[in-house]
């Protein structure tokens, strides 16, 4: 049995793979070079305290998910990092419910770093946190 927290992760994760020519990877560590489109990974992050409510017994969870976000090249960084945080806003603004298994999703704004790689092409980075916010039955679930 899935909780929903797996639910609305693996479904993010999903919607996330939706975006053309990216790589989009969950919780696996950064790879040694970044694809030409770009990378994305989805890490979990974590779901807080829960607001409760009684009668029925629910949790309302705001889950704070990360989404790394990398792009590399040598000119032309700014515009492909932009491209990229802008096709994920617009990807999540099109299912912000994921199909009803989270009542919203909140995106912040990324905070862009660059990031020197000694012979290699310039990678700029950003982690954008998204805010997940669904109820659950259980704390546990």
């Amino acid at each position: 049995m899935t909780t929903r927290r797996e639910e609305v992760l693996s479904s993010l994760f999903i919607l996330l793979q939706g975006i053309s020519g990216v790589v989009v990877q969950r919780n696996e560590v950064l790879p040694e070079r970044i694809p030409a489109a770009g990378l994305l990974i989805l890490r979990d992050g974590t779901p807080g305290e829960a607001e409760v409510t009684l009668s029925p017994l629910r949790y309302h969870w705001q889950h704070r998910a990360e989404v790394e976000l990398f792009v590399r090249g040598s000119s032309g960084l700014e515009l492909a990092f932009d491209t990229l945080a802008e096709r994920i806003g617009q990807v999540i603004a099109a299912d912000r419910t994921l199909g009803g298994l989270c009542d919203w999703i909140e995106t912040d704004a990324p905070e862009p770093a660059d990031l020197a790689v000694e012979g290699a092409p310039t990678i700029r980075a950003a982690v954008l946190i998204l805010t997940l916010h669904y109820t659950s039955n259980d704390p546990l679930g």
